[in-house]
């Protein structure tokens, strides 16, 4: 028999050639997930999310749509259950960071933050244990903390008496010195000059492109490929920065416990078990703590300036507290200050640098979450954003309430709020340089407000300006933040502490 419309008969074929892979995906495991119908089949919309800066809102939008439980794309599925989240990273879970991790580091071998085998990143921490211990940072570096921390207020004092200053540009700043110089064993002083280095200028670049290739490891080696030097920089930064890192190599070798982090770390570790750093292990791990050091810390400081110049009657609180301060400062005295570090944790909550997801692997046997059966191998992510901006965990959470963490907010703030509260991760994958922010965070905001007492935002620092950016970590969309204390320049904003 022969069919009356051949071509009719050969476009028949080639979709159901195109379409049948397509409904087979259909009946993926997760399709009694809810979820919009789309991601049953394809992860699309999920990456555009990812490249455009929108992940953090697009998965949001979907937890606030659908539920605590969702399917993201047919093989991923995100959690704003708080007991989902505890059980996927509460220690020895079995949860494993997803192999995502590896396509983000831009080193052609992981450090600890990049191991997935649960065995090698225990070992490696362990290493870095005493290191990033409160009490070691504020014996051994807290002098380094308060000098850059002073210089970063004076020269934003500087730039504000005669216009306007970026507090964003000086709190990158300071938070780069002091992690090059804690890594390094020497800063790259971008607060003396004014300027990036060529170091943060490539990192920034490669944190970029390791950000694409995350997303679509199969372009890694076309773009390696690619004879430009915004290219190299991007794709290839981990050749181009490793004659960088070697300083770190030289430091670690050094007499004498300040040199750097890794000298403490390898002198500690000289005659223990399974505990060698090679100098590529410094290398590496010298560039992955200055990335996780000086963004993050920046981009909060940054977002915690103005939230509370937002608020005048908080602005005047917190100056008032910070004015009872006598002498030489210190972190062990800041850190009993109520309501500085109140507003650090509500700049926490809201706008920690890190709130995206946090990709793990179900383990062996499958997992309940939400009252949802996922199987073995799914991958599952939670997200600081939408778990601080849940009504379940915290009462009216879009306001901005460093009340909640005071001594008598106690009312505001549950125990699932608590639990929920995670801008430096959570679990044994906990964040190692917490104790080093959380000082930089408070030194920083104190002698800010100490020594800029009546700061006012700039015209500029608009809700437009600030809104936030996620390539991974956030950043505020203008990519500043100005504020003046030159008061013929400053512009009328509605109070928000009411």
């Amino acid at each position: 028999m022969t069919f009356p419309f051949p071509g009719i008969a050969i476009a028949v074929l080639l979709l159901a050639l195109l379409f049948v892979p397509v409904l087979i995906k259909c009946y993926t495991p997760l399709r009694h997930i809810p979820g919009p119908w789309h991601t049953s089949f394809s992860n699309l919309a999920l990456k555009i999310a990812a490249v455009t800066g929108n992940r953090v809102h697009y998965v949001h939008k979907l937890h606030q749509h659908y539920g605590p439980v969702v399917r993201i794309s047919p093989t991923e599925v995100a959690v704003n259950d708080i007991e989902g989240f505890r059980e996927i990273h509460r220690i020895g879970s079995g949860f494993n960071k997803s192999p995502w991790y590896q396509e983000l580091a831009f080193a052609e071998r992981p450090g600890v933050f990049a191991m997935t085998e649960p065995k090698q990143h225990a070992a490696r921490r362990k290493m870095f244990a005493r290191a990033f211990s409160k009490t070691f940072l504020r014996q051994n570096w807290e002098w380094l903390v308060l000098e850059k921390s002073r210089l970063a207020v004076s020269r934003i004092r500087a730039e504000a008496e005669h216009g306007t200053a970026d507090v964003m540009k000086w709190w990158m700043f300071l938070a780069t010195d002091v992690s090059t110089h804690l890594m390094f064993g020497e800063s790259f002083r971008t607060l003396e000059s004014g300027e990036k280095s060529t170091y943060n200028r490539i990192l920034e670049a490669a944190l970029q492109g390791s950000g694409i290739c995350a997303e679509f490891p199969m372009l890694r080696s076309f773009f390696r490929a690619l004879p430009f030097r915004q290219a190299q920089e991007m794709f290839n930064a981990d050749a181009m920065l490793s004659e960088y890192a070697a300083v770190a190599v030289r430091n670690s070798k050094n007499i004498g416990t300040r040199s750097n982090i890794f000298h403490t770390m390898i002198s500690e570790a000289e005659g223990g078990e399974n505990t060698q750093l090679t100098d590529l292990d410094v290398k590496l791990e010298a560039s992955n703590l200055i990335v996780a050091g000086s963004d993050t810390t920046g981009i909060t400081l940054t977002y915690l300036t103005w939230a509370v110049l937002q608020r005048p009657k908080l602005q005047a609180a917190i100056e008032e507290e910070v004015a009872t301060l006598q002498g030489n400062v210190s972190d062990a005295e800041l850190e009993r200050l109520p309501l500085l570090n109140a507003a650090i944790e509500e700049t926490l909550r809201l706008y920690g640098a890190a709130p995206g997801g946090l990709p793990r692997i179900v383990p062996s046997g499958g997992a309940t979450l939400g009252d949802h059966y996922l199987p073995a191998g799914v991958t599952v992510t939670t997200q600081g954003w939408s778990l601080h901006r849940d009504p379940n965990n915290f009462l009216d959470p879009e306001r901005f309430d460093p009340s909640r963490w005071l001594p008598n907010g106690g009312e505001k703030l549950s125990d699932r709020g608590k639990a929920a509260f995670s801008p430096f991760g959570a679990g044994a994958r906990i964040c190692l340089g917490v104790h080093l922010a959380r000082m930089e965070l408070r030194i920083a905001a104190a002698l800010f407000f100490q020594e800029l007492k009546g700061a006012r935002l700039a015209p500029s620092a608009t809700e437009g300006c600030m809104d936030v950016v996620n390539y991974f970590l956030i950043a505020p969309k203008g990519h500043k933040c100005e504020i003046t204390l030159h008061q013929a320049n400053t512009q009328e904003i509605a109070s928000k502490d009411s």
